[in-house]
């Protein structure tokens, strides 16, 4: 064993690089990677790690920030958009799910708390690798990924409130009566939406855009509120993770919350390495010889039920075999959130380390194999589309509804709202273009706050907030902001996200024109030699014919 906690953590990130890449070369999440690496290095194995103070407490926070991202990006706007479809595929699946899984589980001679734990554990898939995936395969926009994203936020919150639940009972004492604990969760869970209520009314509102102002502050005063957020969770008897959710909720309506999130989402998935590390550690290799057996019998169960159990109940609903085919293999695995309330119950003392261990095998399982169903899930239609009529109706009424409802999108993206830019973007609005402009300053977003021009606050070069805006349907991004380092970083994030649309750049000097020329982009503005009136006109002579005759018409600040 390694005795230096230093030494400990350099050895995990060396081996996470290397495992991470075998991933990637396997086209598997890296979460795969981070358990089986834990695996290998904890006790059970090669015994150079075990779980510490140190990772423990890194471990925590990567959890505490997960639930803040999670509540960061609560956008109950995708659950209205894709009607009712969500919330019941959402809730069916949670609901059919856990009572099969609990029956399954209770004739493989599991105890009913064990029971209620794995078939609970089953319900949830990893909103994390299906955005994700689905982001890689541009189907995010499409009606499938709408409402797979819809009922993965249905599923979000389901697991917050059964964490709620398990905190909040999980401890009650003998001496205490059920009623009084009830009331004294209600009590609590109310002066707790209060509090967040109150900052999102009075505070918040005063206080970002002053801090936006400074792209590092705003990035310290999300890690307070996510960390203090989870340190008031756990005082008044909830959990860390579901006071920083809260802490996420209360800045998910803000204009801010694309870019926050952007920024943590690299410090939240370094810090959940160790949590899977962690959890790989805990896992006795010696017990998972007779868990085999389970594991694969759950597994078959996830990968091949709960698909069917949401195209079942698309199909019901008047959705085409197609549309919950897709939609389905998104439920094919367990989450995140399973390991996270298999360590909650493992903390309570409701179930055992063989049990954690189980469910961590299931999760390795499952993410492992739905990764590729969903990476080759056209493929996977075409040969079973000719079985799965029976989850269609004849006439499917609901997918011929939605299907005439675009999905909505800028024709151009402005990065960049100084005086060239915001005369730019003024100009195109005008001529009717959908249009959404992008700057990192919040004061200049505010001058068109209520007017009809789409904004969104954030870092155009960051590659996590790109991924967030609708570039796929733009058929140009504009960038005026004269700053070589910024465009280099701006090209390379488009190149990395496979973009389409084509480019006009503003470019500094006649050096730089030259290289963004070599570079592949398709128009080079020159603000000195070209005024924004006359770049505009140069951009009206590519474009094509405006879709729209406002830039507000389909979609909303973000």
């Amino acid at each position: 064993m390694v005795s230096s906690v230093f030494v400990q953590v350099g050895l995990i990130l060396g081996l996470a690089s290397v495992f991470g890449l075998i991933a990637r070369a396997l086209h598997q999440p890296l979460i795969v990677a981070f358990i089986a690496i834990g695996i290998l290095l904890g006790p059970s194995a090669l015994g150079l790690v075990v779980p510490s103070n140190e990772i423990e407490l890194f471990a925590r926070l990567g959890i505490a920030l997960l639930l803040f991202v999670v509540g960061l990006k609560l956008d109950l706007h995708v659950i209205r958009t894709v009607g009712p479809v969500a919330l019941a595929s959402g809730l069916g699946q949670v609901f059919f799910t856990s009572v099969l899984g609990y029956l399954i589980s209770i004739a493989l001679g599991m105890t009913p708390v064990v029971a209620i734990y794995v078939a609970v554990a089953l319900t949830f898939s990893s909103t994390i690798i299906i955005v994700k995936l689905l982001s890689d395969k541009r189907e995010v926009d499409t009606l499938h990924g709408r409402i797979a994203i819809g009922f993965l936020i249905v599923q979000d919150i389901v697991v917050v409130l059964v964490m709620i639940s398990l905190t909040a009972f999980g401890g009650v004492d003998d001496d205490v009566s059920l009623g009084t604990e009830a009331l004294s969760i209600l009590l609590k869970g109310a002066g707790m939406l209060l509090c967040v209520y109150l900052l999102m009314r009075f505070v918040l509102p005063l206080l970002l855009p002053r801090l936006a102002q400074s792209s590092e502050l705003l990035l310290l005063f999300s890690l307070t509120m996510a960390i203090l957020g989870g340190a008031a969770g756990d005082m008044l008897g909830f959990s860390k993770e579901v006071g920083a959710f809260l802490a996420g909720v209360s800045l998910a309506s803000t204009p801010y919350r694309e870019q926050i999130a952007a920024r943590l989402v690299s410090l939240r998935d370094f810090l959940l390495l160790f949590f899977f590390i962690e959890l790989g550690a805990s896992i006795d290799l010696s017990s998972l010889g007779y868990q085999l057996g389970s594991a694969l019998l759950l597994s078959v169960f996830v990968l091949v039920g709960n698909p069917i159990i949401v195209m079942t109940i698309m199909g019901a609903m008047g959705y085409r075999k197609r549309t919950g085919f897709l939609a389905g293999l998104t439920v094919a695995q367990i989450s995140e959130f399973s390991l996270v309330l298999a360590a909650l119950g493992l903390s309570l003392g409701h179930i055992d380390e063989s049990t954690v261990g189980l469910i961590a095998l299931v999760g390795l399982i499952t993410i492992s194999v739905s990764t590729y169903m969903i990476l080759f899930s056209h493929s996977l239609y075409a040969r079973l589309a000719p079985y799965l009529s029976i989850f269609e109706k004849r006439r499917p009424e609901r997918e011929l509804q939605d299907e005439g409802e675009p999905v909505a999108a800028p024709d151009v993206v402005v990065v960049g709202l100084g005086r060239y830019g915001r005369t730019v973007a003024e100009r195109l609005a005008a001529a009717g273009y959908r249009l959404l402009a992008v700057d990192i300053d919040p004061a200049k977003l505010e001058l068109y706050h209520g007017a009809p021009l789409c904004v969104a606050y954030g870092d155009a070069a960051d590659p996590e907030f790109l991924s967030s805006l609708a570039l796929d349907r733009a058929s140009w991004i504009v960038c005026t902001v004269r700053d070589g380092p910024m465009i280099r970083m701006l090209l390379t994030s488009l190149d990395d996200l496979g973009h389409r649309a084509k480019l006009a750049m503003a470019a500094p000097d006649g050096t730089a024109a030259e290289q963004l020329k070599t570079a592949g982009v398709d128009l080079v503005l020159t603000p000195y030699g070209d005024a924004a009136e006359a770049a505009t006109q140069r951009l009206l002579m590519e474009l094509p014919a405006a879709s729209g005759e406002s830039s507000a018409d389909g979609f909303e600040k973000s």
